[in-house]
């Protein structure tokens, strides 16, 4: 996106003719103006204080579309004043206002992708869970591998990296059966969703002694951390808390005290659900990260299956499927390729060394663009 010099001036953007940027779809300027003049008179009513939660989920929209509106606006301006100055400039100045252009292209790129972010919840900490498909050590090899990339992606950007819970495989050293960490981080959970989906991983396996070509899967799943502001109805008789010796790293006292925790929701019944800690040295701790974790959860189960009933609703269950394959990583023809984006990179080193961003980012963008196409067939 932005605009070049082109025939001794500067141009509108994307070449646009006249001179007003092609903004329609998922940066669309004028809905945003009609969401806010919606909104404005909400928060001006004093009845909405009476339900924090709706009040607060209301400002947070507003916030982030005034924040693109006006955004917009000062971008307008700026290139109103290029686009003068550049006719009245000497060659002599134009390279100086090529860098000032650069500024205004770097302003609205930040822009547009703020556009991209949907839902309430992009500003909050990931919860990122990974489990290995069958195949056995290969398959825990590759899960371990997924989990090395995530945290490096966190480091890479500067964001914290929690683990939760690591159940390791003996027989691939740096693999895992199961890990769960937490990225907090600005726009953590908004940037990592778009990772949730099945991870292919086709190699020469270094656990094969005939070194023949294998393929491994692996699930990630990302939820946003749902804490005690937002209310998730949990019964405490649904609920069942055991603590053990924990098996996981994290020093002599961890293994040799009962610190590790495991809560139990409705067991035993089709909506269990068992979320396991034991990373920190203090039980109660644990305790309370798997609470967390368990209204993490739940909210995320009751999202789905009103995603579910919409898209029953709408005759299309395929845009919501859990395990759809979104990416492979084939290490002996030194290529990862994005399925929903077409996105290919020839770095496979790079890409699980954590950096993806720009693979992020194309799912952003293909999920916006997916998101409105449904809605405008809704």
């Amino acid at each position: 996106m932005g605009y070049a010099p082109h025939d001794g001036g500067i141009t509108s953007w994307n070449g646009s003719s006249n001179g007003s940027p092609p903004f329609g779809g998922i940066f669309d300027l004028a809905g945003a103006r009609a969401r806010l003049d919606e909104l404005d008179p909400q928060l001006n009513d004093p009845a909405i204080w009476n339900d924090p939660q709706r009040a607060k989920a209301v400002t947070q929209e507003a916030t982030r579309l005034r924040r693109v509106v006006d955004g917009f606006a000062r971008i307008e301006d700026d290139v109103a004043g290029l686009v003068e100055l550049w006719d009245m400039a000497s060659e002599a100045d134009h390279a100086e206002l090529e860098v000032e252009q650069r500024r205004v292209e770097t302003a609205l790129d930040a822009l547009y992708r703020e556009t991209l972010f949907k839902g309430d919840h992009a500003d909050r900490p990931a919860i990122v869970t990974i489990k290995p498909g069958a195949g056995g050590t290969e398959s825990s090899d590759w899960a371990g591998m997924l989990l090395r990339m995530y945290q490096r992606f966190g480091e890479r950007n500067g964001f914290s990296v929690e683990v939760l819970d690591v159940v390791g495989n003996d027989a691939a050293p740096n693999g895992v059966d199961y890990a769960q960490i937490i990225v907090r981080g600005e726009r953590a959970f908004g940037m990592l969703q778009v990772e949730g989906g099945v991870h292919r991983l086709v190699r020469v396996s270094p656990f094969d002694s005939q070194n023949r070509r294998h393929t491994s899967f692996a699930s990630v799943e990302v939820m946003p951390e749902i804490d005690d502001a937002i209310e998730v109805d949990i019964d405490p008789k649904d609920v069942r808390v055991d603590v053990y010796r924990s098996s996981g790293p994290g020093g002599q006292s961890v293994n040799t005290t009962d610190s590790a925790v495991r809560v139990v929701y409705r067991g035993g019944t089709s909506d269990e659900i068992v979320v396991t800690c034991q990373d920190g040295k203090s039980q109660i701790k644990n305790r309370e990260k798997a609470m967390t974790v368990l209204r993490s959860r739940l909210w995320e189960r009751e999202e789905q299956r009103r995603l579910d009933e919409q898209m029953k609703a709408r005759g299309d269950q395929k845009a919501i499927e859990w395990g759809s394959q979104i990416r492979s990583y084939v290490l002996d023809k030194q290529y990862v390729k994005d399925h929903r984006t077409a996105l290919m990179r020839h770095d496979p080193n790079d890409v699980l060394d954590g950096d993806i961003e720009d693979l992020i980012w194309a799912g952003l963008e293909w999920r916006a663009g997916a998101s409105g196409t449904v809605e405008a067939n809704a």
